[in-house]
């Protein structure tokens, strides 16, 4: 995804010289878009005027029948039919069911198939790309990146089939070998939110299969299309390679279904991907059963620029973090901190870039901002721009709704507020950066962790030392702690995931698989005596 911010960022950038809400009722047949010549790419995905919202091996829906939008016009795209209570208890039973077949298979031949997996993706990376900036809203260069970026981790999921496992320990006893047994949970729910509405499930559903888990998806219900194309994608694999689909299931709908994911035992890990305040309800439900879950909530990131910092670096970085995806990444910049004797000059072309920025429909190739992904989300934005005046700020850039189809909003800069101000400490899923004047790293640091989220953070600096001290214990609190890079744009080599109110989640790569298993400690004696650990003699 960096490579592809990088390229979004110099395109604008010159050589740095300037620098979940309700569903909306059902739409008539004749106004989908999906029957208008210009989107027939649509069926290439297997898409229709109504589309059945599970599956579980077989294609159903009994539930409620809602419409998504185009953020980019607010025109109804397609109808979904979403699962019912029964849909759901037989969907967990089927995916409880594969799961017998699907642990007994090696953690290799896991791999071959999810690797296979991400083959399918690769050739329809395009128009699955076009149908995110479609129904999500972001522009096309991000939707195809999210695409990539489930082909990624699957690549990197088969690889690692190959590796995930224990230590041999040595043991104090003689005559004994002590070692570690990792096993698959079961069955792993995903509850995924509208920003990233594939990649979030492709680094959770690629680990989980590798580790020896089936899935069951609920994706947001305002990005349902992009959940039944992805799973038509895998069920074709799976079906190709005789396996039960319901080893990768899918569950359209809305709180209830996700109520039910939570409360159910039967579901061995639940990893939830959206707000803090509903992230917080989902930990408590899914801790009264003592289940396991995995929470990715909020963000409220910052990016600090100190005097001796690159400006060529800065200004593109704190431009697509700031404005990439209209502000609603969870890494999304929120805060800039800028030293003060670079203060003046940094918000000047940061003004000057933004007023570069194209704005238009997100699927054309040219266009570098899209809109907001729904009316609900303009009103928050309006909402966060009055109160920050209320509270002593200035817009800077910005402000206002544009006067364009859909939910567009102007990217917008806000100077004047304390680092402390009430607004500041929220996070508005909108393109709101707060920018502020500081003295010294010590002061910084300290306002850079003094928020409830912990997830992205990043400086920019030529001192080796300060760079080391931001890692280090006194420095950044962030799951996230960046140096000369913007907040977002995460590779998927690396967990994923925050501290604090973000959660504690740890998603994708490194050893974040060991999130999907179960460990076991395993003594075993081959000897012909008894003896007992710290020496005790029980005779």
């Amino acid at each position: 995804m960096w490579r592809l911010a990088r390229t979004t960022c110099e395109q604008t950038v010159k050589s740095c010289k300037l620098f979940r809400p309700p569903c909306r009722p059902t739409a008539l047949m004749s106004t989908l878009l999906i029957n208008h010549p210009q989107y027939s790419w649509l069926q290439e995905l297997g898409l229709r005027e109504e589309n059945a919202g599970v599956y579980n091996g077989h294609w159903r829906g009994g539930g409620e029948v809602i419409t998504t939008y185009c953020p980019a016009n607010n025109e109804p795209i397609a109808r979904i039919r979403q699962a019912s209570s029964e849909d759901y208890e037989e969907t967990i039973k089927e995916a409880k069911e594969a799961w017998k077949m699907w642990a007994e298979i090696p953690a290799p031949k896991r791999g071959e198939i999810v690797r296979k997996i991400g083959d399918a993706l690769r050739e329809k990376i395009r128009v699955l790309g076009k149908l995110v900036s479609l129904e999500m809203g972001k522009i096309l260069v991000e939707g195809i990146g999210e695409v990539q970026e489930y082909v990624d981790i699957c690549d990197y999921a088969a690889g690692l089939s190959r590796m995930i496992g224990g230590p041999v320990l040595p043991s104090e006893r003689p005559g004994h070998a002590l070692i570690e047994q990792w096993n698959p949970l079961g069955l792993v729910g995903i509850i995924t939110a509208f920003n990233f509405p594939v990649a979030v499930f492709g680094w959770n559903n690629a680990i989980a299969l590798i580790t020896g888990n089936v899935c069951v998806w609920k994706g947001a219900p305002t990005t349902s299309l992009v959940s039944i194309a992805v799973t038509k994608i895998i069920a074709k694999v799976l079906e190709d390679n005789q396996l039960p689909g319901a080893i990768c299931s899918l569950t359209c709908g809305g709180a209830d279904i996700g109520t039910a994911m939570a409360k159910d035992s039967r579901v061995n890990l639940l990893s939830f991907t959206g707000s803090t305040q509903v992230g917080k309800q989902v930990a408590l439900t899914v801790q009264e059963r003592f289940g396991k879950s995995l929470l990715e909530l909020g963000g409220n990131n910052a990016i600090i620029a100190f005097e001796d910092a690159d400006l060529c670096l800065v200004l593109p970085s704190a431009l697509f973090a700031a404005v990439g995806t209209a502000g609603q990444r969870c890494t999304s910049v929120r805060r800039l901190f800028l030293h003060e004797s670079i203060h003046e000059e940094v918000v000047s072309r940061l003004k000057g870039a933004y007023s570069q920025i194209r704005v238009g429909n997100p699927w054309d190739p040219n266009i570098l901002y899209g809109p907001l992904h729904t009316k609900q989300a303009v009103s928050m934005f309006l909402r966060a721009v009055e109160e920050a005046k209320k509270q002593g700020g200035t817009v800077a850039f910005g402000g206002k709704v544009m006067d364009h189809p859909g939910n567009y909003v102007e990217p917008t800069i806000i100077t004047g507020l304390p680092h402390d101000a009430p607004i500041v400490h929220e996070e508005t899923f909108a393109p709101i950066l707060y920018v502020f004047k500081f003295k010294n790293e010590r002061e910084v640091f300290g306002w850079n962790n003094e928020v409830k989220q912990g997830l992205s953070s990043s400086i920019f600096t030529k001192d080796l030392g300060r760079i080391f001290r931001w890692l280090g214990p006194k420095g950044s609190d962030c799951g996230i702690v960046n140096v000369n890079i913007p907040t977002s744009g995460a590779e998927i080599g690396g967990a994923f995931g925050g501290e604090k109110h973000t959660g504690g989640g740890r998603e994708s790569g490194s050893d974040a698989w060991k999130q999907y298993m179960r460990r076991s400690t395993c003594t075993i004696n081959y000897s012909t005596d008894l003896p007992l650990a710290q020496g005790i003699k029980f005779e």
